[in-house]
């Protein structure tokens, strides 16, 4: 039953196997997700894009049919019976949460929980699913971790174990916990049934809302805020504009450039920039108040070009600078002119890849809680003598928010405190802060604790995106397809804000000649400002981009000596002892060739296929130094509190902490906890570019060998509780692009590097129909989680090639819902195998180089040039959403001949 009054609603149904009576507000944007999270506490559906009913997230049973509870307004589940996970029996509890961890079906476990409630439904309906089955019900759903594969594995393992089958037990290898083995992940059974919280879970005593109003142009001077309809509404508690900062209104990870609040004569810069926020009773109620704010504008005209905005007469992004330049990286190596005369061949092309959005399956959010004398210590490790904040976090980097906030603040940053709450997936989308700033300023003008969360098309707005590059190549080789020589000319758009954008194309430009061994190279790679969407990290960091151009030449100049792309490539590969691109002599051992030499029959026995090798920095070197710190805290005689400074954002940190730690101690890896937070100065910089895998694992090791060495001295851990035993491991060796390069033995600029190849095989009507990859990991230390970081690094690699888009037209952004990003679903993926070649590097943890940034680097191009050897089009831009393959995915009726089948 479900009743109306003027003011108040009420819903009669059975949730859970319970019957409930719930009252709630008259509010016709209310839905039943609402109803379940906010009035029930019912948390395991997740809002990752409501009311858009497109990510699957929310999905419970009703009436034991899966239906996606963000769609669906509360009076339609008047007299229905609603199960969520929280409703399961123990024993299906179990049987899904086992099968989802053991089959390494989680990651971030943000869509999880809705993945696992339509396995339940699936196999309430079908004891015995197919995985063609299984795939086609997961339509609804979107993953942007796993590739899918592991939760097609978890739904048909969770089949078998309601058909009475069982697992078998965990060998005592892997329940030693030790490098190598399936230690399970870390909360990974919480995190399956939604109980492992996210910060949007999350409530505390006496917390308000907040808001945000993001300006309605790219550029414009705004001219007035008047607040006054916001501030009517009862339950709104302020309005927070720039005049209420009362420190630095800039934030920024290395120029400081992007304004908290874009104030009253300020001019907007991109569709993200942020003008109010609003604190109130409740988020509904935040939100519809930022909406009356009334603000008044100079509307100008946005500069959407980098090309363009390198003109003189360009109107300056930022007005204090002297052009929209942001960042210029150049190298020279030989005399490129000369080899270019010498060469047999020469190829002159453009190529552009496209904006991407990340699409984390959790949308930003932040909880701030004021800290004073009456704080309670489950907030503060102690009291605090002057007034702060704690701040629950999902960013990329606890230490990086806790100085900016500080520095918004106008306050010590030892009066922030900065906890990480793991997150929903980032990719590098949550390095750059989002809205942890302004959060923290309303909590600490309102003096009470406040959460903010993200509506979908918000997010869109606000995070940096993928860059789209322009690359302008001329390469050469000899008659027998050595290359001689390579010329890039490479101009980002950074759109509004700094953020990282001049690292990502210095790591384009240093990436530009690819794994290949090059004489001669002249390269120089331009981070322009525009008041487009500002764009930074995403996995891959500007190597794929160069991967896309320089790869797509080499299958041309391999039709022009006449051999194959695999003999092209087999020819130029690096090999121990040689020069990279930036100079680097490449003096450790790596498997480059054996990557290529593992997919060689593959390559040459398919019709219709592509080949593409990669390599990828580990670390940020350039000159700049990699630090890792971590600490063990003896808790009592049975728990180890491993602290470390990096973010655990899906790709399974904190279970290779616990395997690291195992490992350096001997003690077994339940005694272990791990978390992220400031208690501890142990700032080692963002967790990006594969560093946490490296930096984590090195200082972890030393943490733990300082432990293992009192223990080794008869001590007990009973003895030793309270203690602290902190490990720091520190590259600053490295060498800034450009620099050194003929200097003997030539600059180092990164730690370390992953290599790989990959074979995309497309079938006889130019569907892609399977993806090859074979990585240099260095080491394999979790063999599930690596398996679904490389699936996850491919299905991200495929949209990249042939379906994604975020397309922006005047500064404005197109995408209006998340089916607008073309990111694929479970029933689009090809088939994957996966190689795993073993070259440890001495200087990283067991040899373990990490793969999260290689992993699609050679995804597109080998793609491409499955596409060219089928129909011998020359694609230069991304995505090739005209290809047979990517028609496939989005028009399945077309055939190759373009009629329907």
């Amino acid at each position: 039953m479900a009743t109306v009054t003027e003011n108040s609603q009420t819903l009669v149904c059975q949730i859970n196997g319970a019957d409930v009576e719930v009252q709630f507000p008259a509010d016709d944007e209310l839905t039943l997700l609402d109803v379940l999270r906010d009035y029930l506490g019912i948390t395991s559906p997740k809002n990752g894009c409501q009311p858009q009913a497109q990510c699957g997230c929310c999905t419970i049973l009703m009436d034991d049919k899966p239906v996606l509870s963000c769609a669906i307004k509360p009076a339609k589940a008047a007299g229905k019976t609603i199960t969520t996970l929280e409703g399961l029996d123990e024993e299906h509890r179990q049987q899904i949460a086992d099968s989802f961890v053991r089959c390494g079906g989680v990651q971030c476990g943000f869509c999880i929980p809705g993945m696992a409630m339509r396995g339940v439904g699936l196999c309430d309906k079908n004891p015995e699913p197919s995985r063609e089955e299984i795939a086609t019900a997961l339509k609804p759903h979107l993953c942007r971790c796993t590739g899918y594969a592991q939760i097609v594995d978890s739904i048909e393992q969770y089949a078998k174990l309601r058909r009475g089958e069982s697992l078998p037990d965990p060998t005592a290898e892997e329940l030693s916990g030790k490098v190598g083995t399936n230690l399970p992940r870390y909360t990974g059974h919480d995190a399956v049934l939604g109980d492992r919280k996210f910060i949007d879970d999350m409530t505390v005593p006496d917390m308000l809302y907040g808001a945000v109003r993001l300006t309605d142009h790219p550029r414009a001077k705004v001219l007035s805020i008047d607040a006054s309809c916001a501030l009517a509404l009862p339950g709104v508690h302020r309005v927070v504009t720039a005049a209420d900062v009362p420190g630095d209104p800039l934030v920024g990870l290395i120029a400081k450039d992007w304004p908290v609040f874009v104030g009253i004569d300020d001019v907007t810069r991109c569709t993200g920039d942020v003008i109010a926020g609003v604190v109130a009773d409740n988020q509904r109620l935040a939100r519809r108040a930022a909406e009356l704010i009334d603000i008044q504008y100079e509307v100008l005209e946005p500069v959407t070009s980098p090309r363009a905005a390198l003109e003189p007469d360009a109107p300056r992004v930022h007005p204090h600078l002297e052009s929209n330049l942001l960042s210029k990286s150049s190298l020279k190596r030989g005399d490129v002119e000369e080899r270019f005369r010498e060469s047999a061949f020469v190829i002159e092309d453009s190529y552009i890849t496209q904006r991407i959005e990340h699409l984390f399956l959790e949308p930003e959010a932040c909880l701030v809680i004021p800290l004073d004398e009456n704080t309670p210590p489950d907030w503060s490790n102690q009291r605090p003598v002057e007034k702060g904040l704690f701040v629950y976090t999902q960013g990329q980097g606890v230490y990086d928010d806790q100085r900016q906030i500080a520095s918004v603040l106008g306050i010590d940053p030892e009066r922030v405190q900065v906890e990480l709450v793991s997150n929903g997936g980032a990719f590098g989308g949550k390095e750059d802060m989002s809205i942890q700033a302004q959060t923290a300023l309303m909590a600490w003008l309102v003096g009470r604790p406040v959460k903010m969360t993200l509506t979908r098309p918000e997010s869109f707005r606000i995070h940096p995106k993928r860059h789209p590059i322009e690359l302008d190549y001329k390469i050469g080789c000899d008659s027998e397809g050595h290359i001689l020589a390579v010329k890039a000319r490479i101009i980002g758009d950074k759109g509004a804000y700094a953020s990282v954008g001049a690292k990502v194309l210095e790591r384009a430009g240093g990436h530009c000649t690819g794994p290949y061994r090059v004489p001669a190279i002249d390269m120089e790679s331009l981070a322009v400002y525009t008041n487009n969407p500002p764009c930074g990290a995403m996995r891959g960091f500007g190597a794929n981009q160069a991967a896309f151009a320089i790869e797509g030449l080499l299958d041309r100049l391999a039709e022009k000596v006449g051999i194959d792309a695999y003999d092209m490539r087999d020819r130029n590969i690096l090999e121990p002892g040689e020069a990279f691109a930036t100079g680097q002599i490449l003096d450790k051992p790596f498997g480059l060739r054996k990557t290529l030499e593992a997919v060689r029959e593959i390559y040459k026995s398919a019709p219709y296929a592509g080949i593409a090798c990669g390599i990828k920095n580990v670390g940020i070197g350039n000159g700049m130094p990699d630090i890792g710190r971590a600490a063990l805290t003896v808790e009592d005689e049975g728990t180890i509190h491993i602290r470390t400074g990096f973010t655990e954002m899906g790709q399974g940190l904190f279970t290779l902490c616990i395997q690291f730690a195992v490992e350096a101690t001997g003690l077994p890896p339940e005694y272990f906890t791990v978390s992220t937070d400031t208690t501890l100065k142990l700032n080692c910089g963002q967790t990006t570019a594969s560093r946490a895998t490296v930096l984590a694992g090195n200082s972890i090791a030393a943490a733990g060998a300082s432990l293992k060495n009192v223990l080794d001295s008869g001590k007990t851990l009973s003895q030793l509780v309270g203690q602290v035993f902190q490990g720091e491991w520190i590259c600053d060796y490295t060498s800034k692009l450009g620099y050194d390069v003929d200097k003997p033995g030539g600059p180092k600029t990164h730690l370390t590097y992953g290599f790989a190849t990959q074979v995309a095989i497309l079938d006889d009507e130019g569907r892609l129909t399977k993806m090859v990859a074979a990585h240099d990991v260095g080491r394999v230390l979790n063999p599930v989680q690596l398996d679904g970081q490389m699936y996850g690094s491919l299905h991200m690699g495929i949209g990249y090639a042939l379906t994604e888009d975020f397309q922006s037209e005047g500064g404005v952004i197109q995408a209006k819902k998340m089916n607008d990003c073309g990111v694929l679903r479970s029933h689009q993926m090809p088939e994957m195998e996966l190689m795993y070649v073993e070259e440890p590097d001495p200087e990283c943890p067991f040899g373990a180089r990490g793969v999260g940034e290689i992993g699609l680097v050679p995804t597109a191009p080998a793609i491409a040039g499955a596409l060219y050897k089928y129909d011998g089009i020359v694609r230069r831009s991304l995505p090739m959403s005209d290809s047979p393959a990517a028609l496939a995915i989005t028009k399945p009726q077309v055939a190759r001949n373009g009629l329907p089948k």
